[in-house]
């Protein structure tokens, strides 16, 4: 395999793990209000990603650092092409981390309550802004015969990208409430489990027809399988949390999602990002690719790190396995 295959191939690892891992975040952010009836429920579901959603952002680091070292070319177009979307979501993850962490620093419910709604509405943005941007990479965006991207806002806000934002959106509500159903007990487990039922239904069709669009697009026989693969997984997810078994359902999602992301991945190579203005200005895998030995010594980085990085997660899942409910939150604590 060649080494610009390769790291095509393990940045496309590196945004699954990525959608996979963080979309739970994001869906038990946007569910905050929804499924919480009392600020000690608001912390339950906090507490619920509290050990691991700073570490799920490693991987959005790491693929945008791997893109930037490995094709500087696609990114640098992709950056500076959709600019406004990306300074969107990076405003949004700053203020949902700091929302985090200031909620519980001050008394009173007011003060925890505005931040609450900053981990709800940046969670929501994140959410619907990473559909759209990876839609428009997927379908294609004007590039001229520079890499120099030759659109604007309004060209990235097209059905097929509302599409793609509509369809991250309501896979991460579903990841989230699953999630939160296989972490937590008593009356807001089944809550959870329950609304996963109801919006994974939805999330079901809308997923298909993004799917089957996705592959009229640009979709070959491996995007096919995968896509195909994504749909069992989610409905067969849905079936298991319909049975209460939370786990097997989570899987289910876990394993749609990322069966789907690596299938538009799959259905890009060997572009990087499609140009819509003509075929030959398209950046591929070796138009876009950093020098050979650039590569190379990435590739060693990478072999030597990627193990720890993985083995640090697996440890922090392992040791933050267990089921939370209510009775863990002290009274006192809401205080705070």
């Amino acid at each position: 395999m060649e080494l610009t295959t390769f790291w095509f191939c393990l940045i496309g690892v590196l945004w699954v793990g990525y959608f996979t891992l963080e979309g739970f975040d994001f869906g038990v952010g946007m569910l905050l209000p929804v499924l919480a009836r009392d600020d000690r429920e608001r912390r339950v579901l906090i507490n619920t990603i509290g050990p691991v959603w700073d570490g799920n952002e490693v991987w959005l680091l790491t693929a945008g650092g791997s893109m930037f070292a490995a094709f500087p070319e696609w990114y640098a177009t992709l950056f500076s092409g959709f600019y406004l979307p990306l300074l969107f979501i990076v405003f949004s993850l700053i203020v949902r981390a700091v929302a985090f962490e200031y909620r519980h620093q001050r008394p009173g419910a007011t003060w925890a309550g505005w931040w609450d709604r900053a981990v709800t509405v940046t969670s929501f943005l994140v959410s619907v802004l990473w559909g759209i941007a990876f839609a428009n990479i997927v379908r294609g965006v004007p590039i001229d015969a520079d890499k120099e991207f030759t659109g604007n806002l309004g060209t990235l806000l097209h059905p097929y990208a509302l599409l793609g934002g509509l369809t991250t959106l309501l896979l991460f509500l579903t990841h989230g409430a699953l999630f939160v159903a296989l972490k937590t007990d008593g009356d807001i487990r089944h809550r959870a489990r329950r609304l996963a039922i109801r919006v994974g239904l939805i999330t079901a069709v809308v997923a298909v027809v993004f799917l089957v669009w996705s592959q009229a697009l640009r979709g070959n026989a491996g995007s096919a399988v995968m896509f195909a693969l994504a749909a069992v997984a989610l409905l067969a997810g849905l079936a298991a949390a319909y049975l209460g078994r939370e786990g097997w359902a989570f899987l289910g999602n876990f394993l749609a999602i990322g069966l789907a992301v690596g299938g538009l991945f799959v259905a890009l190579f060997p572009d990087v990002m499609p140009s819509t203005t003509a075929a030959a200005y398209s950046l591929t895998t070796t138009n876009a690719a950093a020098t050979s030995y650039t590569l190379k010594v990435m590739t060693i980085v990478a072999a030597i790190f990627t193990p720890l990085v993985l083995a640090y997660q697996a440890w922090t899942y392992w040791i933050f396995r267990k089921r939370i409910s209510v009775h863990h939150i002290p009274t006192e604590e809401l205080a705070h």
